[in-house]
């Protein structure tokens, strides 16, 4: 438990310790994607933690597959991140936007151009989507031309840029979670037969180009990546060669010396321990659903520098400090999750609170 709150540094920030807020999409953003004022609330709240990486943030319009998440490209959206990053500043913590393309993870009713969703082959992941008029099946997406797969990665590199102007202390690629990178990975969602289909090589050179496009514009040491490797979620399955990938695609990213590697561990322990060999930096574990007795057991046993929660800190602001206290934790309100206004979001009581 000590270790949990010892300094740790994280590309080029000393943070004041290792717990980190996971990204979590909540669905309260303006249609148009401009934060809200109530996630200044949000975010300063769970300040306490180290590290907060933020919910998945679209680089551009075609990125968009949720209702009201939040971008980052626009003028205004930046305005709204840099009040933000300026609150979590304030209470000592670091702010990292995770950039998420959402691929064919995505409904026209829910993106402001309406348009069809994008991937990297026309294949629909057979799975239903909360819309404004309700759960709806997801439509096939187009595919990706060469060219348009040039102009995602000038995206991506773009929001990264304008995450600076923002404030914000780095970006997080979200490579996990079967979006648009994800998408890449996995033979079910990718067929194509050019430079970004077929081989492991292939199918994660579009990952390796977002990186590097976005190191070369803000710095490798601003620049991280999240995996969650053999995750199958909404069609994706990346197949018998997914470790080889994995570890293909660690060793060329630790060229690059990114701040970190964030890995939601789905249950293949040989590959993490594979990852932490290979991967030289900092590494980030997020285990779905640990136990409160096993929070610091990564950090105990060498494997990782920094534990990332979801849950736990998003209905405990003060997380940090109950850990230190001993003290028991608010239970989620799933219910409250996504969308909607303070309930479930900025309204979680304070240990202060509740003792007066």
């Amino acid at each position: 438990m000590t270790q949990l709150f010892s300094p740790v540094q994280v590309g080029r920030y000393t943070l004041s310790n290792r717990l980190v807020m996971a990204p979590m999409t909540r669905s309260r953003a303006e249609f148009d994607g401009t934060p809200k004022a109530l996630a200044v609330s949000y975010y300063a709240q769970r300040a306490t933690v180290g590290l907060i990486v933020s919910e998945g943030t679209q680089p551009s319009e075609d990125g968009q597959g949720y209702l009201c998440t939040p971008g980052i490209y626009t003028d205004a959206q930046v305005a709204g991140w840099k009040v933000i990053a300026e609150a979590v500043h304030n209470k000592g913590s670091r702010l990292f936007i995770q950039l998420m393309h959402a691929g064919r993870m995505s409904h026209p009713d829910n993106t402001p151009h309406h348009r069809q969703a994008v991937a990297p082959s026309a294949i629909a992941p057979g799975a239903p989507m909360f819309t404004m008029t309700g759960m709806q099946p997801i439509p096939e997406p187009r595919a990706l031309t060469t060219e348009e797969i040039r102009q995602t990665v000038a995206d991506f590199r773009l929001a990264a840029r304008r995450a600076m102007e923002a404030g914000a202390d780095g970006v997080e690629i979200h490579g996990a979670n079967a979006y648009l990178i994800q998408q890449f990975f996995a033979p079910s969602a990718n067929a194509r037969t050019d430079a970004y289909g077929g081989s492991i090589e292939n199918r994660a050179r579009f990952a390796i180009e977002v990186a590097t496009a976005i190191t070369e514009e803000i710095g490798a040491d601003r620049t991280a990546i999240r995996f969650s490797p053999g995750a199958k979620l909404w069609g994706i399955d990346e197949g018998s060669e997914a470790p080889d990938l994995y570890r293909y695609l660690i060793t060329e990213l630790d060229k690059l010396g990114l701040a970190y590697v964030h890995v939601m561990q789905a249950g293949n322990e040989a590959l993490l321990a594979d990852i932490r060999k290979l991967w030289r930096g900092t590494l980030i574990v997020n285990r779905p659903g640990r136990a409160r007795e096993q929070i610091g057991n990564d950090l105990a046993s060498g494997l990782a520098q920094l534990e990332a929660y979801g849950q736990m800190v998003l209905a405990n602001p003060d997380f940090a400090e109950r850990l230190k206290t001993n003290a028991p934790m608010n239970p989620p309100d799933q219910a409250t999750y996504y969308g909607g206004d303070a309930k479930g979001y900025t309204d979680y009581p304070r240990l202060a609170s509740i003792a007066a």
